[in-house]
């Protein structure tokens, strides 16, 4: 069997270890140190693949944003900024027809600008939004598919940890793709809440209604998101004027949500002791996935698996944007299946070197940046799409009394405006890059 057709031969195999519930983390370094057994014809390599290979991944200094951007999610969540920002949200929007669900949307999108992570979002957001949107006569599909579609804001609005993921791998720069995200992250919640306002027209009786609040007390319930506002503006803002580095940014963020928390009178001993273990744990999981990943696309360059998948495109004769096309509906399909950082560490090996080789009339460095954001928006869908989609299952396991069939209906609506989203910024680069230039 030659290198080519064994590298071939690792994808059915990969996917049935993950049909049968193995961690895709232990999937994939199954895949990789077997291949590069049966490769190298003996276990001297392998082992010596065992060292280097886990050497060399943490001692990445670009991996140590991953821990600070989660621990700023959990002091984020422990100093009440996600219930200031719905009250915030809600204040202003809660009185229009299908105002408490948009207040949610934008509570999201302001919790993801010092939240990395889809699934801290949603689940953080759904304490605070859920009860208020069931208390107002929200249904239940509608204020579940809200919530879970407003989770996905939390890894494509800056910082994301999956961008530093993307920016790792193609060697991109991290600032720069932070700040690329930005506009379709506006898009995102712009794109919700019209979606929302238009679900309420055709379905009257899935949104109640709530008085008007006063000025006074909007301007009252504003004044008290300035901790969000500051945050994202030192971290984000710091890093793009050059002042700190990305780490260092994620390490300014951290400390400044920690202290926020703390003079709040949130954070004790206990809770902090709690925030640095669920800390450990999520980032020990993302860690081993990396590690697994490590292995897996090792083997795949081995094997030139990427570069004749690259050759094999071109030859086909299809322009680019047809093949564009084909790998973001590949993304979308799977995405359902499989998480996405899992997704992301699978498969820009493989499909970068593919895009990198079309001419889309841009420079390489913005090809990859542009690409780099449609990825992460068609890996967000999945998180939101049926069967596989991991918010619904969040948010469904915080409200066991709706079925989830009511929101795999209400949350198609949600998926339709991703889409549309997906086509208006492959057609438009210009929209994403926009920042850069």
């Amino acid at each position: 069997m030659s290198m080519l057709e064994l590298g071939i031969l690792s994808f059915p195999v990969l996917l049935l270890l993950i049909f049968f519930r193995a961690p895709i983390g232990l999937a994939m370094m199954i895949c990789g140190i077997g291949g590069l057994y049966f490769a190298m014809g003996g276990p001297n390599i392998v082992l010596s693949k065992l060292k280097t290979e886990t050497y060399s991944t943490f001692s990445n200094y670009s991996l140590t944003i991953i821990p600070m951007f989660l621990l700023m999610g959990q002091f984020a969540t422990l100093s009440g900024m996600s219930k200031a920002l719905f009250k915030a949200a809600e204040s202003w929007l809660g009185h229009k027809r299908g105002g408490v669900a948009m207040a949610a949307i934008g509570a999201c999108a302001g919790f993801g600008a010092i939240c990395g992570s889809s699934l801290a979002t949603a689940s953080t957001m759904s304490r605070v939004a859920l009860p208020e949107l069931r208390q107002y006569g929200y249904s239940g599909g509608f204020a579940t598919a809200t919530l879970a579609a407003g989770g996905t804001l939390g890894i494509l609005i800056p910082p994301s940890v999956i961008l530093v993921i993307y920016a790792i791998l193609t060697e991109q720069n991290i600032a720069k793709l932070f700040l690329a995200a930005f506009i379709p992250g506006i898009l995102a919640a712009i794109g919700y809440i019209i979606t929302i306002s238009i679900y309420v027209r055709v379905n009257p009786d899935a949104a109640g209604t709530r008085d008007a609040v006063p000025y006074s007390e909007r301007v009252q319930a504003l004044l008290k998101v300035w901790p969000v506002l500051g945050v994202f503006a030192l971290v984000v803002g710091g890093i793009y004027l050059g002042w700190f580095t990305p780490t260092e940014g994620a390490a300014v963020g951290a400390a400044s949500t920690g202290l926020v928390a703390l003079v709040s009178g949130n954070l004790n001993w206990n809770q902090f002791k709690e925030a640095i273990i669920s800390t450990a744990v999520s980032t020990a999981m993302i860690f081993f996935i990396v590690l697994g990943a490590g292995f897996y696309n090792g083997f795949l360059a081995l094997t030139q698996v990427p570069q004749e998948l690259s050759g094999w495109v071109i030859d086909l004769g299809l322009s680019p944007w047809s093949v564009l096309a084909l790998i973001l509906v590949f993304y979308l399909v799977f995405g359902c299946l499989m998480d996405s950082l899992s997704m992301i560490l699978l498969t820009i090996p493989i499909f970068f070197p593919v895009i990198s080789a079309l001419d889309f009339g841009m420079s390489p460095e913005h090809v990859a940046i542009w690409f780099g954001i449609l990825v992460l928006i068609v890996v967000e869908v999945g998180l939101i799409t049926p069967p596989v989609g991991m918010n619904l299952f969040i948010i469904n396991a915080m409200d066991r009394s709706t079925p989830m069939t009511q929101t795999y209906r209400a949350v198609m609506w949600f998926v339709t405006s991703d889409i549309l989203r997906v086509i208006l910024l492959a057609a438009f680069p210009s929209i994403t890059l926009f920042l850069l230039w």
